[in-house]
């Protein structure tokens, strides 16, 4: 048991548009089948800036982060169990899945895409601030996590800030990259974007046994990560210098100047889809996971769609089991790749400066320390 009235330090939005601020919020007692967990790391998305700038309607006051790390501070009566039938204890390094789907709708049990569940309830985007609730995000230095959330004991040997490189967008692209669609050994895959989400990307590619994955993004410092850290074959900067020879160099590179097999979006920029889709091979696949928030209509040519012959997928979010896919994948993905130089972190109580970094491009992946 943990004792009563403890009050965690959260950072709670309060209305959309205005600043998160910190204050202490009770921590209640976990019941059976829940977990009290303190909070190592919390990681800022770029959902999270989209949450404050207006772009998704959520209810308000919510404890913004829906990425977290920490330890087992105290469990319910009854016994927890983590996504790989693994008991939990107190002192266990763990992370969990945000989201908790219905389970009973047509999106969770006919389509088998609890992703799509309209009743999804999500830590640090639609749980609320309560009188009773504490933190509902993981911008806090504790949270209750309730008894459907799936939990996963992290491994011994990956150490925290390499898991949390890709805490959103890692599990994000194995619903996109596994589920979805699937990468075949030999392909030749081209990613657009060199965030989080574009580098988790790169990396499921290579993992999957993709001849060439192409980099596609910038600025000039992120694609030198990228290849310091063993990310992607070849990297394309187009952000700076001529766009739309940076854009045929990218199809240069495929080898045979007709295209990838896959091209995969991770920009979150609505413009780069007209682009995407004649990086694309004839009979290829386009496979769209950045336009996560509304950033607005653009235009295409869908003759391109036609004449390439192209499938075109969307992937929204992930569940319970890709985080724990993710993490299962950890050991591997460390080995190969320095994932955990992607990572900044910032004490929670700079929290504003953190996503003023982050919005402004100045890190590459931007964690608060909670409990450092």
């Amino acid at each position: 048991m943990i004792s009563p009235g403890i009050a965690a330090v959260a950072a709670v939005l309060d209305a959309p548009g205005t600043p998160v601020t910190l204050r202490g919020l009770p921590v209640p007692q976990p019941a059976a089948g829940e977990l009290i967990v303190d909070i190592e790391y919390g990681g800022i998305c770029g959902t999270d800036l989209h949450l404050q700038d207006g772009h998704l309607a959520i209810p308000t006051p919510v404890t913004l982060g829906h990425e977290g790390l920490g330890v087992v501070a105290a469990t319910g009566a009854a016994d927890v169990i983590d996504g790989n039938g693994r008991l939990l204890s107190v002192g266990d390094r763990v992370m969990w899945a945000s989201s908790v789907s219905c389970g009973r709708c047509s999106a969770c049990a006919d389509q088998l895409e609890p992703t799509l569940c309209s009743r999804r309830q999500t830590y640090g985007v639609n749980r609320t601030v309560t009188a009773d609730s504490g933190p509902t995000g993981s911008w806090a230095e504790r949270i209750r996590l309730h008894r459907d959330v799936t939990v996963v004991k992290l491994p011994d040997e990956v150490d925290s800030l390499s898991a949390m490189s890709l805490a959103c967008a890692g599990p994000t692209m194995v619903h996109a990259l596994v589920d979805r669609w699937t990468i075949k050994p030999g392909d030749v895959v081209i990613v657009q974007g060199s965030g989080p989400v574009g580098f988790a990307a790169a990396a499921l590619a290579e993992l999957s046994g993709a001849r060439q994955v192409i980099l596609v993004g910038g600025p000039a410092n992120r694609l030198a990560l990228a290849e310091s850290i063993g990310l992607g074959t070849a990297h394309v900067n187009v952000i700076e210098g001529d766009r739309q020879a940076a854009l045929a160099e990218a199809v240069r590179l495929t080898g045979d100047a007709y295209g990838a097999d896959v091209v995969v979006e991770c920009t979150g920029v609505p413009t780069a889809i007209a682009e995407g889709l004649r990086l694309v091979r004839r009979g290829g696949a386009y496979v769209v996971v950045g336009q996560y928030t509304d950033s607005g209509d653009t235009v295409i040519n869908p003759h391109q769609i036609v004449f390439r012959q192209l499938t075109v997928v969307g992937s929204w979010a992930f569940t319970g089991s890709h985080l724990v896919k993710y993490v299962n994948l950890l050991p591997q993905l460390t080995r190969r790749f320095d994932i955990g130089q992607m990572v900044s972190v910032f004490p929670l109580k700079d929290v504003d400066e953190a996503m003023r970094s982050a919005r402004a491009g100045d890190v590459v992946k931007a964690v608060l320390g909670v409990g450092r």
